[in-house]
């Protein structure tokens, strides 16, 4: 492939319809140690919650049994999702993570809530907690530093460490608050694509170099359903249509089974959410995503892609990210 740019793994450590969140974590692991000898550049997780068919909830705990079952990979957030916590209390999360796998630890931050109004409320989130998110980032980057003096508040582990941060979003505000701060930003356009391309546009023109990036950095999400062929892929790809459906329908399950022509029986309205959300994906034989994937590096320009893959069948999932790595060499 013409132009690849870097390849990363995106893992909502899905919980599967007849099993549960033990399994969807040595699956998880599983798909780490593939990513790795399959040369991937970086493993994330997610944090979601009050979610049947998301496992990774306890996003610092999951990357810490994803850091200690693999060797080199890089391992991360993406993102954490900074209002729902105190920004000293992610220091110290992740400068232990930096401290236990030194050089290996990327910590992505967000500000939705990752969840509904309710579970947000659960976690005591103000409604107002995400008007602070620029000035909580610059306070969880400070506590990165070496220690100043006369400094009152100290994260034991994280000083002096400078885990890397990049922002994450899915509008404008992510692009430019990137910019500004000079960091690495990851857009998701494996869900929410609408404003993608004006973002990257923004983004690259107002990036202000800083100590921690000299110039624009630009990750985005994409999905792959790959498979022996495209009518596997596409019937793959009913698991992830399903759970969209049951989430915007209010009724939220674990992942579902593929189903034949299940797109061709969707509602019409269905029909169109599924068509512009997923709109980023790579659906089918390898021919067939590479093609799709040089399309969208050549629109872009991304300098790194994210690939979720949420494939219902855990060794149909490894094959996927296999077949992503295979035509991207």
């Amino acid at each position: 492939m013409s132009n690849a740019p870097s390849l990363s793994v995106l893992d909502l450590s899905p919980i599967i319809e007849g099993s549960d969140a033990a399994q969807s974590f040595r699956n998880t692991l599983e798909l780490a140690q593939h990513a790795e000898r399959l040369g991937y550049r970086r493993y994330w997780l997610a944090e979601h919650h009050s979610m049947p068919g998301i496992a990774s909830a306890a996003t610092a705990v999951v990357i810490a049994h994803v850091a200690a079952g693999t060797k080199k990979i890089r391992v991360g957030a993406g993102g954490v999702m900074l209002p729902n916590h105190s920004p000293l209390v992610i220091a110290e999360q992740f400068g232990t993570l930096a401290s236990l796998y030194p050089g290996r630890i990327d910590l992505g931050l967000g500000r939705a809530p990752g969840s509904d109004q309710a579970a947000a409320r659960a976690m005591r989130r103000p409604p107002s907690a995400g008007d602070e998110f620029p000035q909580d980032v610059v306070e969880l980057m400070d506590y990165f530093l070496p220690v100043q003096p006369g400094q009152a508040v100290r994260a034991v582990p994280g000083e002096g460490l400078e885990v890397p941060v990049w922002i994450l979003g899915s509008s404008l505000f992510g692009a430019q608050l990137a910019a500004a701060l000079g960091l690495p930003f990851a857009f998701a356009s494996h869900f929410a694509p609408a404003m993608m391309m004006q973002a990257i546009a923004i983004y690259r023109a107002e990036f202000r170099p800083s100590r921690y990036l000299g110039k624009p950095y630009v990750m985005l999400g994409f999905n792959v359903f790959a498979a022996d062929t495209d009518e596997e892929g596409e019937f793959l790809a009913t698991s992830m249509q399903q759970a969209f459906v049951n989430l915007r329908s209010g009724a939220p399950t674990k992942l579902q089974p593929p189903v034949a022509g299940y797109l061709e029986r969707c509602l019409p309205h269905h029909r169109a959410m599924l068509e512009q959300v997923l709109s980023c994906a790579a659906v089918g034989a390898p021919d067939t995503v590479r093609q799709s994937l040089q399309a969208f590096v050549d629109r872009t320009g991304a300098n790194e892609l994210m690939i979720t893959s949420q494939i219902h069948e855990h060794a149909a999932r490894l094959r996927s990210y296999e077949i992503a790595a295979e035509v991207f060499r």
